[in-house]
């Protein structure tokens, strides 16, 4: 099978030195595992930490990608949930060990044997996946949606659902959003389908990515560090550096809560920290919160909101052999709304 591979990792060789596409065998799946045929794998943030370094697959070469739709090829003698033809969707939760505290108590993505897809285990950027059923998810998608409209919300969609839960939102509150990519893109279009009563506030660096919140109808977009008309109840921050997250803090109320959507942030933007004043970004009990990893019912839930509300993302489609280039543009900020490689 075809795929893309991240060969090597390193913060300074272009991408098109780290990522390579390669004919590799087709996956040998275990009795309780399915092998999908991977139409669509949507584009991460995450795939450049990976490359980068900041969060190093558990080994090389590793198949990147975590927001998989296909149909099933085959499946395992002792599958009882899939056949083949099913439509299958996979998201950043590759596996959990199901028996521990967290798994047993809805928190599988703190497990501490948390496998990731891409990362943990060779992920969708490529022409075949496999992964335990009990991890996959069983669709049925809505005629009026594509593989290419689905893929992008099993991470940038749930985890920004994830980051809404989190962020204890309530209709009628003013919420802020700092960077506008693939995931508070999705972000801002749940909360204006669950809250139509509640203000977005869009902060980004990206006059491109401010005019597409002011065409999907934001309250209000500006710089990041930029004064809103009217102070902010919760916050979600989904960029890789400290300046917005201290800007949130800033413009929050009293008592207010910023959730950060993030799984790192880069090392060069520690200096940032130096702004932060306690009295200024933290006193009158101001809240900040992490948001780790996804669940299965995180993915679930919101793929039944998004059919429901008719939730799609913007997105822009690449061919599996332009993966570089689809990363490559993110590093530019040439982003509006979600990227996805067809198979």
């Amino acid at each position: 099978m075809k795929a893309v591979l991240i060969q090597e990792i390193s913060a300074q060789k272009p991408l098109t030195e780290l990522l390579c596409l390669k004919d590799v065998p087709l996956p040998e799946i275990n009795e309780d595992e399915i092998l999908i045929s991977v139409k669509c794998c949507a584009v991460c943030h995450t795939e450049l930490d990976e490359i980068s370094g900041r969060a190093q697959p558990a080994y090389l070469p590793m198949i990147p990608g975590h927001q998989i739709v296909g149909k099933v090829e085959k499946a395992g003698a002792r599958c009882r949930i899939f056949r083949q033809g099913d439509w299958a969707a996979a998201g950043w939760i590759f596996s959990s060990c199901c028996c521990c505290n967290y798994c047993l108590n809805n928190h599988e993505n703190l497990c501490p044997e948390f496998k990731a897809t891409g990362k943990d285990a060779w992920g969708g950027y490529a022409e075949y996946f496999k992964i335990k059923e009990q991890f996959a998810l069983k669709i049925i998608p809505p005629e009026e949606f594509t593989p290419e409209e689905i893929a992008p919300l099993l991470c940038a969609g749930a985890i920004g659902f994830r980051s809404i839960s989190l962020s204890e939102i309530e209709d009628g509150m003013n919420i802020g959003l700092f960077g506008f990519g693939a995931s508070n893109h999705l972000v801002l279009k749940t909360l204006q389908a669950i809250f139509p009563k509640l203000k977005v506030f869009v902060f980004s660096r990206s006059k491109d990515e401010r005019a597409l919140a002011l065409k999907l109808n934001a309250y209000w977009c500006g710089e990041i560090e930029e004064e809103p008309p009217e102070l902010l109840d919760r916050a979600i921050d989904t960029t890789p550096a400290w300046t917005p997250v201290i800007s949130a803090l800033k413009n929050i109320k009293p008592a207010g809560k910023v959730v950060v959507n993030a799984i790192r942030k880069e090392p060069r933007f520690r200096k940032e920290l130096l702004q932060i004043s306690y009295e200024e970004h933290f006193w009158k009990e101001k809240k900040i919160q992490s948001v780790a990893n996804i669940t299965r019912k995180d993915m679930q839930s919101f793929l039944e909101i998004a059919f429901n509300k008719k939730i799609k993302p913007e997105f822009t489609v690449y061919k599996l052999e332009d993966a570089a280039v689809a990363l490559q543009e993110i590093i530019e900020r040439k982003i509006r709304g979600a990227k996805v490689l067809a198979i």
